[in-house]
């Protein structure tokens, strides 16, 4: 059963024989304009509301939660100044990606092919970098819970159990999530998926409010953290942080599937204002009530009470829905191309064999990785920065250099390009040193140990 969410419909820029209006009759370029929207979007597009829901969920993950260690590695005062920093030029970018889409296709009704490949080529490892990233989340959070179920208590002051039951590596907790999650992504119909998706979001939304409440109510007095990180560990905030603007990816196809996608600017500035928001207080305060011992996730911090035990349930449940959601842009990619060069006979074999390679492929990275800070770090700076920083700019230029496009413009896109290619490099070399330097410490104290 084909999926009714495309996430490469909308404005079809690949078509150059086409004209993107070829029923309507030829108007003067604003009524054009116009009538593309009203056919873009429609009657039975998504509503004001639906959207914001929509961008708010595709931005609010694990990268949320990693984010108070990201302000460590910056320092109390430069991290949260540089989340919104990032946070200003992400949705400018955002913005930059939707003006451009739709100049190609309304003005030109063409695109540069190989520039969409470049772009579904980072797509594709942001989308499998997020599915590593939850099945690092999955097992070490399940893993947590298991190993201190015996002394978890209802006393949420200590955090503390009296017994702590060693378990199983948490690399066999991914093996045993990767069955669940293969018949997760057989459901082919993201309609079907919507009731579970409604509950996992009321999941992490109440998981979310239980850790804002345990951080406000637990600041210790006074506050004593430095104000900026060491410089050799920022690249380490770069890509955690830019990790966790993980909605470019959905920017393209909820503006297309609005009902009136003119108000989809509103959109984006309302629903990243929000999400900036949170990433800047909960990264803040999650750091200012742990400190220096913040781990990965946030949520592993937590008190081991019964209380937050259910919150790390809650979330693990919401983060293995998102799963499905976060695969099925990848799969929406490189699916049909494969189904297309095959018989009917064997288009569903084909379908389900290549969701199958592609959910253990993340699943064999994230063994490899599995760091959950780090594995965060390494996919916000090598796909992140190209989607979210890199790509956009230099999108606007190749479109506009022939339109008059103001010195000052083309300076700002440069720097932005600039930037993200430095946090590419610097945050994709500091994040694979410091998983060779775990790996090889992981691996001299299992050779001590046996030993």
């Amino acid at each position: 059963m084909a999926s009714d969410i495309n996430y490469q419909d909308g404005p079809d820029l690949s078509r150059r024989d086409v004209s993107p209006v070829e029923d309507e009759p030829n108007h003067s370029p604003a009524s054009l304009q116009q009538t593309e929207y009203e056919r873009i979007g429609g009657r039975t597009g998504s509503s004001f509301f639906q959207t914001i829901i929509h961008l708010l969920k595709g931005n609010i993950g694990t990268g949320l939660l990693g984010l108070p260690l990201a302000v460590k590695n910056a320092g109390l005062l430069v991290g949260p100044l540089s989340l919104l920093a990032m946070g200003i030029v992400a949705i400018h970018c955002m913005n930059l990606l939707v003006k451009c889409a739709h100049h190609l296709s309304i003005r030109l009704g063409v695109c540069f092919l190989a520039f969409r490949r470049v772009v579904n080529l980072f797509l594709n490892i942001t989308q499998l970098g997020f599915c590593c990233v939850y099945f690092v989340f999955l097992s070490d959070n399940i893993k947590q819970v298991v190993e201190t179920a015996n002394g978890t208590t209802g006393n949420c002051h200590n955090n503390e159990t009296a017994v702590n039951v060693p378990s199983y590596d948490s690399r066999l907790y991914m093996l045993f999530f990767l069955p669940f999650i293969i018949v997760l992504v057989f459901i082919r119909n993201l309609k079907y998926l919507a009731p579970l998706s409604f509950v996992a979001n009321i999941a992490m939304c109440v998981s979310l409010v239980l850790i804002y409440y345990y951080c406000l109510t637990n600041i210790p007095y006074p506050i004593n953290l430095p104000l900026a990180g060491r410089a050799v560990d920022y690249p380490l905030f770069f890509g955690t942080a830019i990790f966790a603007f993980e909605g470019i990816g959905v920017v393209l196809p909820l503006e297309n599937k609005m009902q009136n996608p003119r108000n989809f600017p509103t959109v984006l500035y309302l629903g990243m204002g929000i999400v900036t928001t949170l990433y800047i207080t909960l990264g803040t305060i999650g750091y200012i009530g742990f400190g220096e011992h913040i781990r990965g996730s946030i949520t592993l911090n937590l008190p081991l009470c019964w209380l937050y035990q259910t919150v790390k349930l809650l979330y693990s449940f919401g983060i293995y829905i998102t799963y499905a959601l976060q695969f099925y842009v990848s799969a929406e990619i490189l699916i049909p191309p494969a189904v297309a060069r095959c018989g009917p006979r064997w288009t569903l074999m084909v379908d389900l064999g290549i969701r199958v390679a592609l959910v253990a492929l993340t699943c064999a990275l994230a063994i490899l990785i599995p760091e959950l800070d780090l594995v965060i770090s390494l996919v916000g700076s090598v796909s992140s920065s190209a989607l979210a920083l890199i790509i956009p700019p230099l999108l606007q230029i190749i479109t506009f250099h022939n339109e008059d496009m103001k010195l000052w413009e083309m300076v700002k896109n440069i720097a932005i390009s600039l930037i993200g290619f430095v946090g590419f490099v610097a945050g994709t070399y500091i994040s694979i040193q410091e998983i060779v330097a775990r790996n090889s410490s992981r691996h001299n104290s299992t050779y001590l140990n046996v030993g």
